[in-house]
């Protein structure tokens, strides 16, 4: 295994990562003309009248750009920073002027580096072909011998010298070199871009802290709360139905010992299949309340049962599509699993939808859920229990929820949860 992983690393520059890194480097090229025709006109005053406008509405651009950039040829995606409002705050505002930074700087370097590494893989190409069509050019091309005293040039000394080997070999060389060049230039834009067109580190960490702190009370209510429900569930339904059952049971026992023999059968028989129907339903009551708590198909099965057996009971057609290449962590399923049924639980009671529609998609490290409906919209996530009790539990596990819900419809529910905690 060790020898494998030296391997990849020595030669992974001379596969299709190093293809994918010269091309990444390329591409540095054409978002780079306009900063660096900013930098150009810098040391005059037109460049006063240029700052507003780039920074305002052209920083905003190439970040995008540089975004789509990053995620189609590296499949790194930079993290979106919130769009500032009002919109000319964003000229004092610190994360403007570090995308501003990157763009006139960082991004005109690696133009400027990936323009290099194209000149130095040229001439190595150049060079390594050269014995193949040097000595096939016309004579009167080829560098003739200098005058008696003069100092002959470089090409004329390096053919004598039998120097297109060397030449050959230095070509080699360069070609060998390429891709290493490329992956370091790959190295630092990516780690540019990671600390200059993201949000502020410092101030994510602040702003998570925040959110955990805010979020385990969340969870502590949450958890009060889920007590509560499940007390309040077996005092009103599986507590009354074996009351119900105890008190039948008893009803039969004092008709056998009191009634004639001849009444005691059929008696007996009706207030029995009356305690046999309570403890059925005691029974169901309960294995809803357990499967309320966790469904033991979702530990057995995985995700994609469980989520089957909730579409296949909700009371309206619902389209499900499951899309997973592994199992998340336990907690991450159990969220998922409440989300949806609480979400299609919400379509059901409010929504007056005639179908609903589930994705879940795992991209890489995150599990996007998305709950569409076709009813009459107007959901607020700042009214009723239901929404915020699903954004709390989203939020036990570090996830996000966002709601679109125009009045007459369609709502789309997303949901972000993290794969591994």
């Amino acid at each position: 295994m060790l020898i494998h992983r030296t391997i990849r690393r020595v030669f992974g520059p001379y596969g299709r990562q190093g293809v994918r890194d010269i091309v990444f480097l390329a591409s540095a090229v054409p978002p780079a003309l306009l900063p660096g025709f900013v930098l150009l006109v810098w040391p005059s005053g037109f460049a006063l009248f240029l700052l507003p406008p780039v920074t305002l509405v052209l920083v905003p651009l190439l970040t995008r750009i540089q975004r789509s950039r990053f995620r189609s040829l590296l499949g790194l995606d930079i993290p979106v920073v919130p769009p500032i409002r009002p919109r000319l705050r964003a000229f004092t505002a610190e994360t403007t002027w570090r995308q501003f930074l990157y763009h006139v700087l960082v991004n005109v370097g690696v133009a400027l580096y990936a323009l290099g590494v194209v000149f130095v893989a040229t001439a190595g190409l150049v060079g390594v072909t050269l014995p193949a069509w040097y000595f096939a050019l016309p004579n009167d091309l080829l560098p003739s011998a200098p005058a008696p005293g003069k100092q002959p040039d470089v090409l004329v000394v390096a053919v004598t010298h039998h120097g297109v080997t060397w030449i050959a070999v230095l070509g080699a060389i360069a070609l060998v070199a390429v891709p290493w060049l490329a992956l370091f230039g790959r190295a630092m834009d990516t780690r540019a871009a990671a600390g200059l067109l993201g949000p502020n580190r410092t101030r994510e960490l602040v702003r998570r802290v925040e959110d955990l702190a805010e979020s385990r009370a969340e969870v502590v209510d949450a958890a009060d709360a889920e007590r509560r429900r499940i007390e309040r569930d077996l005092h009103d339904g599986a507590q009354q139905r074996m009351v119900s059952l105890a008190m039948n049971l008893g009803l039969a026992r004092r008709m056998l010992r009191n009634l004639p023999a001849e009444e005691q059968a059929a008696k007996a028989m009706t207030v029995i299949a009356e305690a046999h129907d309570e403890a059925q339903a005691a029974i169901a009551e309960l294995r809803d309340l357990v499967r309320g708590l966790h469904p033991v198909v979702l530990e057995d099965r995985g995700l994609d049962a469980a989520l089957s057996g909730i579409a296949a009971r909700a009371p309206l057609p619902v389209k499900l599509d499951v899309r997973m290449q592994r199992r998340a962590a336990p907690a991450v399923e159990a969220v998922a699993y409440f989300v949806v049924s609480e979400a299609l639980a919400n379509v059901a009671k409010h929504a007056r939808a005639s179908r609903a529609e589930v994705l879940v998609d795992q991209r890489r490290e995150l599990l996007h859920i998305t709950v569409t409906d076709d009813g009459v919209g107007g959901a607020d996530p700042g009214k009723g229990t239901g929404l915020v009790g699903l954004r709390q539990r989203a939020a036990s596990v570090d996830g996000t929820l966002r709601i679109t819900s125009p009045l007459g419809g369609p709502t789309t529910l997303l949901v972000e949860l993290p794969c591994v905690l």
